[in-house]
């Protein structure tokens, strides 16, 4: 994965994360969960897009 993809998701993340936190009425405790939640999910995806964690499809829930 490129450099520039990388950075192109990272953006398109952000401004709908902004836009969701901007325009969608919602609970503070909701949003922060959200937020939480979307930053934690990102982070885990740039580990494994430079290969500092390794595949994420043998994670069990449950």
């Amino acid at each position: 994965m490129s450099l520039l993809s990388v950075v192109l998701v990272l953006v398109v993340i952000g401004v709908l994360l902004w836009l969701v936190n901007s325009y969608i009425p919602m609970d503070s405790k909701i949003k922060s969960i959200l937020n939480a939640v979307v930053v934690i999910g990102v982070v885990l995806w740039l580990l494994q897009a430079f290969g500092l964690i390794g595949s994420l499809s043998g994670i069990k829930i449950g």
